[in-house]
């Protein structure tokens, strides 16, 4: 089942009903590509923010699991740490 979204009403999302789809509806579907060549595919744009670069890396088990514990966008925070650290090292660069 489709989960509603939040600014549509529970009331108004119940009170929809879809008709059940026969036999012959689901034989004479096909994939929207075939139905509508004329329809470019989706291309995602520029980001907004300059972009990351795409890399692999280990890091240490704790650390790992303490970022991940912080839930969604645990990645990010990490990206962030490492920024502030190079932020806060960059004048008096005396290595790592």
């Amino acid at each position: 089942m489709k989960k509603k979204p939040d600014p549509i009403k529970q009331e108004d999302w119940d009170a929809v009903e879809s008709p059940p789809i026969s036999k012959d509806m689901l034989s004479r579907m096909q994939p929207v590509r075939k139905a509508h060549p004329d329809i470019p595919s989706r291309v995602r744009g520029p980001q907004k923010k300059p972009t990351k670069k795409q890399l692999t890396i280990r890091l240490n088990p704790k650390v790992v699991e303490y970022f991940q514990s912080q839930g969604k966008g645990w990645q990010t925070k990490i990206n962030e740490v490492l920024a502030d650290y190079v932020d806060s090292h960059t004048d008096n660069d005396t290595g790592i």
